[in-house]
Parts: C-alpha cells; sequence; structure tokens
C-alpha cells in the first residue's frame, strides 16, 4: 500500500487537502484504512500521524479493519426508526448472526448504521452491498439473509 500512496501522491500532490480524497482512494483498493498506513500517509502529505488518526476515526464510512464479505447497513434515522426501524435492528442481528457494527466470525457478512438513505417515506430502509432496500419487514429480512449465505 505504501506504493499506491507514493503513487497517488505523485498524481495528486501532497496538500492537506488530499488528504479526504486518499482515504478514500486507500479505502476503495484495500476495502479498509489499516491503521498502520497511518505513519506513511502522514509522512506522504506531511501531517501529523494525529491529524490522520483523527480523520478516519471522525468519519464513519471509513473502515479501519477488513469488511465482511457482504455488508449490510440499516437505517438508524428518526424517520425509519419511527417506522419500526430498531425492530428490525434487532431481527436482523438475530437473522444474520451479527451484532450491529461487527463483522460475523466467519467474515461473510458486516451489519452497520447509515444515518439517512434519503427513502424516509417507505422505511425502515437498509443498504446491502449499496443496493437500497426499502420498507424491511421479516420477509426482506430473510431475503437478505439469503443473499449473503449464497
Amino acid at each position: 500500500m505504501e506504493e499506491f500512496i507514493a503513487g497517488w501522491t505523485a498524481r495528486h500532490g501532497t496538500g492537506r487537502d488530499g488528504l479526504l480524497p486518499l482515504l478514500h482512494a486507500i479505502q476503495a483498493e484495500a476495502g479498509h484504512i489499516d491503521d498502520a498506513l497511518v505513519p506513511a500517509i502522514a509522512r506522504a502529505l506531511n501531517l501529523s500521524r494525529a491529524d490522520v488518526h483523527g480523520v478516519i476515526t471522525f468519519y464513519h464510512d471509513f473502515r479501519r479493519t477488513a469488511p465482511g464479505r457482504h455488508v449490510v447497513k440499516l437505517c438508524r434515522a428518526e424517520s425509519c426508526q419511527a417506522r419500526g426501524g430498531a425492530a428490525m435492528e434487532a431481527a436482523a442481528a438475530r437473522r444474520l448472526g451479527v451484532a450491529m457494527g461487527e463483522t460475523r466470525a466467519d467474515g461473510q457478512v458486516a451489519l452497520e448504521p447509515v444515518y439517512c438513505l434519503g427513502l424516509c417515506a417507505i422505511g425502515p430502509n437498509a443498504l446491502v452491498d449499496g443496493r437500497p432496500v426499502a420498507r424491511i419487514d421479516a420477509a426482506a429480512l430473510d431475503r437478505i439473509a439469503a443473499e449473503v449465505a449464497a
């Protein structure tokens, strides 16, 4: 990944404003941003390790560990919660065998929160491997579980 960082900075520069785009590029390439890369990122952009670590940990979409093979994100925004989102979250955790914010031990599925998908009138909602799924109910959870098990 250090070669990737060097190539990226050669193309895009080493300015402070490159931190977020570089982090996105690393995550797109590797699936996550390993904590061991923080010093290399800091050196490449002439930032402190604390600056880099702070940005990675501030933004919820940056992963510090490899994600599951399938990622199920459940909406936790107010509208989805008002339409039964909390019950669907509990049911999803049971059905998928993983707690919210965790990746199952076999690495097959991660269950993560997301805060508003813009489908508020038809919630509760989810993203399954980046694909929106609206009106989550028990039948939808069964379909999602079958999809990630395949």
